[in-house]
């Protein structure tokens, strides 16, 4: 496959498009039939499979409980079950009548996607090839459309990154900022060769996500641009249908809702994938992503042209795989879309594919063995499994390595007088830190985003604000009401992620009384808090940036920000201190009541 790689900052920008060419197919899928009444229509089947969100995971494991992954559906992760999967549909359909195309968010997520970036990293001289990039190759995947955690560990790394791969990375929508031309190719081609007529030739057009120039803002301003989907797929498409393409199948990094999660802080719609169908005449099917949800087929009718696009998401980390079974009709010199379906293989259905496990092992023991190093110990066991609904101890000591973090950074500066308060969600409910030896996946396990800290300055009043906006998770339950405390969180279907504690304040969350009207009792340090006074708030850069859409945050005047991750961070002072004792830092200040009295 022929693909010019130039690197970003190269006079021009990747502008051409990787073309596929598959040989004369060893199964025929058309058919060629006659009878009395003259020639039945020459038809021809083909099949695109199809992955998004594998964040890192290439075996089914859990680096943080150091154990195979599981879950309360029994679903199974990795593309080593994916490749057993792809093998069947290729036996089944002949391997020549069938793409392997993927919606973004591949190279971070796991300890082992962090351990080729950051420790052992791939862009290194004469560095490791990305477990990633080995494992697409050697399934043989033909394109890829760039995510948004994609961008989560610089440009150098996803440039290299992008070398290893095989096939081409696709961001119709990832511009250079100077030039304003393609940083990445568009689209890829690919012909599928058949019994009849003329080859068919597809095309993959590829988008991602707007949100990066927020969400990476450090990584990419100045470097890169992020218009909306909606804007280059009315570009693009008609492009591809004027160089001859019979099909153009979309890989969206964005959800199909049409909605965000960041309010009025992105330029562009989040979830976009659902208005490209509807907007832009010519797609015949879109491979959706981000959204982490499971869609096995989703139909949107064109505006323009009243045919449905055929939408399908398959579940994250490789727990599904989206196939897309489309029929083709020749007619008049020209191949036509007949049929579009689409649904959903589960990845728990078979067993891992030994040539995938076998080509990584080497790299999935250096990581078993990294994230078993011993960093620390603890005095006592903490779990995080109450964490949504109390104040526990393994949420305070996030909260207190990063209010400590920004004291330390803002000593010796005008603000450093000023009280530091710190926000943190519950990431895992099964998170925990161990009585005794703490390891490096114990730590890092309380925080599996590659978030990182800023300091942001807010008010007494902006703070109320923003804990009433976070109690809106909790769902309404009266005075008297049974109360069951895995029915009483995420409200409106907020993730647990969404949900901040905030350290340093005391407050109750009367769950009795509707959201917006929730927090009584604030105070600090035993007083009212006064709305004018001002505080320093450790923040994550993604709430920082708009995500989840909390108040103020994103607008407040930021005061410090740190370039590494919060988990890095958690384990280094873990490292400094070496012994994690909860008397020092732990208490209950903020609970669920209802009319004043608690509910726990």
């Amino acid at each position: 496959m022929a693909f010019d790689r130039r690197t970003f900052l190269g006079t021009t920008a990747a502008t051409g498009a990787a073309v596929a060419l598959a040989g004369a197919t060893s199964t025929p899928a058309a058919a060629q039939q006659q009878d009395v009444k003259g020639p039945a229509p020459r038809t021809y089947a083909f099949t695109v499979m199809g992955t998004t969100d594998l964040h890192g995971n290439v075996f089914n494991w859990d680096y943080f409980t150091d154990k195979e992954f599981d879950d309360k559906a029994h679903n199974d992760v990795g593309l080593a079950k994916i490749s057993t999967l792809v093998n069947q549909v290729r036996a089944e359909k002949g391997r020549r009548n069938t793409l392997l195309i993927d919606a973004g968010d591949t190279i971070q997520g796991t300890q082992l996607s962090y351990y080729y970036a950051k420790v052992d990293p791939i862009t290194a001289r004469r560095g490791p090839v990305h477990p990633m990039a080995q494992a697409m190759n050697a399934i043989g995947y033909d394109a890829a459309a760039l995510g948004n955690h994609e961008f989560n560990y610089g440009i150098p790394v996803l440039r290299k990154f992008e070398e290893q791969c095989d096939f081409p990375l696709l961001g119709a929508n990832a511009l250079d900022a100077k030039t304003l031309r393609p940083a990445f190719a568009p689209y890829s081609m690919h012909r599928l060769r058949t019994p009849c007529g003329r080859d068919v030739k597809v095309a993959v057009l590829g988008l991602t996500n707007p949100g990066i120039a927020i969400w990476d803002k450090a990584n990419v301003q100045g470097k890169m641009t992020f218009p909306g989907l909606e804007e280059q797929a009315a570009k693009y498409v008609p492009k591809l249908r004027s160089m001859g393409a019979d099909v153009v199948i979309v890989s969206a990094h964005s959800g199909s809702s049409g909605t965000s999660s960041y309010g009025d802080q992105l330029p562009h719609i989040e979830n976009a994938a659902g208005l490209v169908a509807e907007q832009v005449p010519g797609i015949d099917a879109i491979l959706v992503g981000h959204a982490h949800t499971e869609i096995p087929e989703y139909r949107v009718k064109n505006k323009a042209t009243g045919k449905d696009v055929v939408l399908s998401e398959p579940l994250k980390w490789g727990q599904r795989l989206t196939l897309f079974d489309f029929e083709l009709t020749w007619a008049k010199g020209r191949w036509s879309v007949a049929k579009v379906a689409a649904r959903v293989l589960n990845s728990n259905t078979v067993a891992e594919d030994a040539k995938i496990t076998r080509l990584l092992s080497d790299e999935h023991r250096k990581v078993v063995a990294y994230v078993n190093q011993v960093i620390g110990t603890s005095t006592q066991a903490m779990s995080s499994a109450d964490g949504p609904v109390k104040d526990v101890a393994i949420i305070d000591l996030i909260n207190h390595v990063q209010a400590e973090t920004v004291r330390a950074a803002l000593a010796g500066t005008e603000w450093a007088a000023l009280p530091v308060l710190s926000q943190a969600s519950c990431f895992s409910r099964t998170a925990a830190i161990p009585a005794g030896q703490v390891t490096i996946r114990d730590a890092a396990g309380l925080y599996p985003f590659e978030n990182t800290m800023e300091a942001r300055l807010l008010t007494g009043a902006q703070l109320k604000d923003y804990l009433e906006y976070s109690a809106r998770y909790f769902v309404r339950t009266a005075p008297g009401d049974a109360v069951d405390p895995a029915k009483l969180t995420n409200a409106e279907s907020i993730p647990d992620y969404n949900y901040d504690a905030v350290y340093g304040l005391a407050y109750d969350i009367d769950i009795a009384q509707p959201a917006g009207s929730r927090i009584t009792g604030l105070t600090f340090q035993g007083k009212a808090v006064d709305p004018a006074a001002q505080f320093v708030f450790a923040v994550n850069n993604y709430r920082a940036s708009g995500g989840g859409n909390f108040p103020h945050v994103p607008q407040a005047k930021q005061l410090w920000s740190n370039s590494d991750e919060i988990r890095n961070t958690i384990i280094q002072w873990v490292k400094a201190k070496g012994t994690i004792d909860p008397a020092q830092f732990a208490s209950v200040d903020w609970r669920l009541t209802r009319a004043g009295v608690p509910v726990f």
